[in-house]
């Protein structure tokens, strides 16, 4: 059924939708006469944006580790709009503390979270995609999706994990016209270190996490990218023909970054030898 209002040029769904880079891609898409479905757990804060714009902003209270929620949230966003040119897979949280001091409902819970409700997220929107043989996937990775130090290392593991299964879905649905692009922003002005989950700290990592706690709790306000200008950025590549398959938001991200993966090449070229002998 069509919509009982003029099409706008693009449709947005956004995941994590009230807070930081999410609510920033929300307003600035609602800003550009584009449509928004923002899926949060309360979107209550999204009232006043909902009243101004009207019908091309559809509110949906969901939860992204809820599975059948999330097909819910997404049958009402393409029954509303007809389709879906935008899935910004965005919601997430983090995890601080030593990879031993983490407990068990910690990992689990934040892997709910950043790996598996990404996942719930692409089940529900991959069919409608596929069905219109166009889309562009944003999923939310960081810095740490390439790179990380001492006391992120399980909030690390979650954007790995998300790294590799996009590669794959990047390669899977590039003959169905849809693209992927992994974002990577640095550390960002906005409510995410306020909302980290702390583990229960263990006195040997004093030296080493708890110094980059301490350090992270130092970082003056010119260190944090603001949420409008990474918003901005993603928009840049959504609107090229050709956008890239990971996209650095930050000097400082780019820079840690490109840090770690010289050192990974560095140790292939260094143990070159023994690595091919295992050929021999």
């Amino acid at each position: 059924m069509n919509p009982p209002y003029e099409i706008p040029p693009r449709v947005w769904l956004i995941t994590g939708a009230t807070s930081g880079i999410g609510r920033e891609l929300t307003v600035q898409a609602l800003e550009n006469g584009e449509a928004v479905a923002a899926l949060a757990r309360d979107t209550t804060s999204l009232g006043e944006l909902a009243r101004a714009h009207g019908e091309r902003l559809l509110l949906l209270p969901a939860d992204v580790r809820d599975e059948q929620a999330v097909q819910d949230a997404v049958e009402a966003a393409r029954a509303r709009f007809g389709r879906l040119d935008v899935v910004a897979n965005n919601a997430g949280y983090g995890l601080f503390g030593a990879v031993e001091e983490a407990s068990d409902a910690q990992v689990r819970a934040v892997f709910d979270t950043n790996v598996f409700g990404v996942l719930n997220v692409l089940r529900a929107t991959l069919p409608v995609l596929r069905a219109q043989r166009s889309g562009h996937i944003l999923q939310g990775s960081s810095v740490y999706g390439q790179s990380a130090h001492p006391g992120v290392g399980l909030l690390a593991a979650t954007k790995y994990a998300v790294e590799g299964l996009s590669d794959a879905l990047a390669a899977e649905v590039i003959p169905l016209g849809i693209k992927v692009t992994l974002i990577q922003p640095g550390m960002t002005a906005t409510p995410f270190l306020a909302h980290l989950d702390v583990a229960d700290g263990l006195d040997d990592y004093d030296q080493t996490v708890r110094e980059v706690h301490k350090a992270i709790g130092e970082l003056p306000a010119s260190a944090f990218s603001a949420a409008s200008r990474i918003a901005a950025g993603i928009r840049t590549a959504v609107d090229t023909p050709n956008p890239p398959r990971r996209l650095a938001l930050g000097a400082s991200s780019a820079a840690s970054m490109r840090g770690a993966l010289d050192a990974r090449i560095a140790d292939l070229d260094d143990w070159r030898r023994v690595t091919d002998a295992v050929d021999a």
